[in-house]
């Protein structure tokens, strides 16, 4: 078991509440993975002084300064990579091979951002008049409250930190309480990398308290926030009273499309990829398949029959396809999601029921679930559910589809399966998501393009990842000198 204080000021400190709390693997509950020191509002405002008196000394040093150390970060996880991936796996229950690859990104990402270092800065325009200089300048904003979910506990903190941090900004990070230690050791990382102390801060602790005094802060330049749609909403509110500069990524309700003309044994992996990799708890797993009539019982027989040889078990074992569930809220949860449709009249497919025998008898597994003759407007074809259920929904056409697929009030990631490419081009044109697959699975994302959702999965303000997220944590200054006299 591993012991954490929070971290402030480039020291772990313990809470003076002295109140530690534990997790537990989602994969066997006996036990625990590691112990916390639970911070509080008292915390929350020493991190963001911290960062606060920080900040000067950070934002005078140049791009290129900050991103080496962004760029020794990287190095310094890829050599731990092993370890903290089975951290990651034994504290949030995904798979190694999943651990490993999300660790693997956090990697790619700071190397990113510290390669960007070398072209961080504004822009010469030309001036109307002779004599005169017209420029841009990019400037940090100044301490900047970062919120993460359990589901991505390193990748998420990292690609909100790493343009935060290049840009000369310092930051407090509330990680989720469910699994934290990746985000401990991101701060050991950075601060083995040679970051000055305070310049990134770590306070673990309940979301109304240390969450409020980040929302609520006069300190706090920034906020930029993952999880559900209804933290979010609360916490823009929050926000928005003090103008403060806000970053919401919230839920998603994500459609794979299944036309026609489709491949259908394409369809059906990429179906089961996204619909039950990483126990379908990502934002932007697939979670309803929209099927076109004519392939719908052939499609849903190669759906059941690779859903049906899925491997379920504890992550750490190898061959496993599928992990549990994070805690016994998210698995009851899905459970009543299921329940709920059958009633609304929904067939249950595959699955529905707890894993209990032999090495699953400790854990929070349940079988990968299909739910077929799902009508658009019952529940489970319109609220997220975030675990490993798929509800199919019959339609009669293309346009139908897009409707359907539209037809919700959230938009975050969207996949088609077609061989037409006129109809592919149209989807692109008309699907309602900030994220648009074609012949690929609705998650996964490439570090270099912009990440973000539309209607209520998102503020819809500014974009995470790729070059652009330097925009939501800078602001440019225009400067005008007259230099004729």
């Amino acid at each position: 078991m591993r012991t954490y204080l929070n971290w402030i000021g480039g020291e772990p400190v313990a809470a003076r509440s002295k109140v530690t709390v534990e997790t537990r693997n989602p994969a066997d509950q006996r036990e625990v993975v590691a112990s916390y020191s639970q911070g509080g509002a008292e915390e929350a405002r020493d991190a963001i002084a911290a960062a606060a008196a920080a900040h000067p000394g950070w934002a005078a040093q140049t791009p290129v300064a900050r991103g080496r150390v962004l760029s020794k970060a990287s190095q310094l996880l890829e050599a731990r990579k092993g370890e903290l991936a089975e951290l990651l796996t034994r504290e949030e229950g995904k798979t190694l091979a999943e651990a490993t690859g999300e660790v693997q990104r956090a990697v790619d990402i700071f190397r990113f951002f510290g390669g960007l270092s070398y072209t961080l800065g504004g822009q010469t325009l030309p001036h109307d008049l002779p004599g005169n200089l017209l420029y841009t300048r990019r400037e940090p904003l100044g301490v900047v409250g970062l919120i993460t979910p359990w589901n991505f506990p390193v990748a998420i903190p990292a690609w909100k930190l790493a343009p935060a941090l290049v840009c000369g900004n310092t930051a407090v990070l509330k990680p989720a309480s469910q699994a934290p230690a990746l985000s401990f050791e991101l701060a050991r990382v950075l601060h083995e990398a040679g970051l000055p102390k305070g310049v990134f801060n770590v306070v673990m602790g309940e979301g109304r308290t240390v969450g409020g005094e980040l929302a609520t802060h006069r300190d706090i330049a920034a906020l930029s926030f993952t999880g559900s749609h209804g933290v979010g909403q609360s916490i823009y509110r929050q926000v928005a009273q003090r103008m403060a500069r806000a970053q919401m990524e919230m839920g998603g309700k994500n459609p794979t499309l299944v036309l026609a003309d489709a491949d259908l044994d394409l369809a059906a992996t990429l179906v089961v990829r996204a619909g039950f990799g990483l126990t379908g708890q990502a934002c932007t797993a697939t979670s309803r398949v929209i099927v076109e009539r004519p392939v719908l019982e052939a499609f849903t027989e190669k759906l059941v029959a690779k859903t049906r040889a899925l491997k379920v078990g504890p992550g750490l074992q190898p061959g496993v396809d599928m992990g549990p569930a994070v805690n016994p809220q998210e698995l009851e949860g899905n459970f009543q999601h299921i329940a709920a449709a059958v009633k609304e009249g929904a067939k249950l497919l595959l699955g529905g029921e707890r894993l209990t025998e032999g090495d699953l008898q400790h854990g929070l597994f349940m079988q990968p679930t299909l739910l077929g003759s799902v009508t658009p407007s019952m529940r489970i074809a319109r609220e997220e559910v975030f675990g490993p259920v798929v509800a199919i929904i019959p339609v009669e056409s293309f346009d139908e589809a897009i409707a359907v697929a539209n037809g919700v009030d959230v938009g975050l990631s969207a996949s088609l399966v077609t061989r037409d490419l006129k109809k592919a081009m149209l989807y692109c044109e008309r699907i309602q998501a900030g994220v648009v697959k074609v012949n690929q699975i609705s998650t996964g994302l490439a570090l270099q393009a912009p990440f973000g959702g539309v209607k209520q999965s998102s503020t819809d303000s500014f974009k995470e990842q790729g070059a652009g997220a330097v925009e939501f944590y800078s602001h440019l200054k225009t400067i005008y000198l007259d230099y004729s006299a």
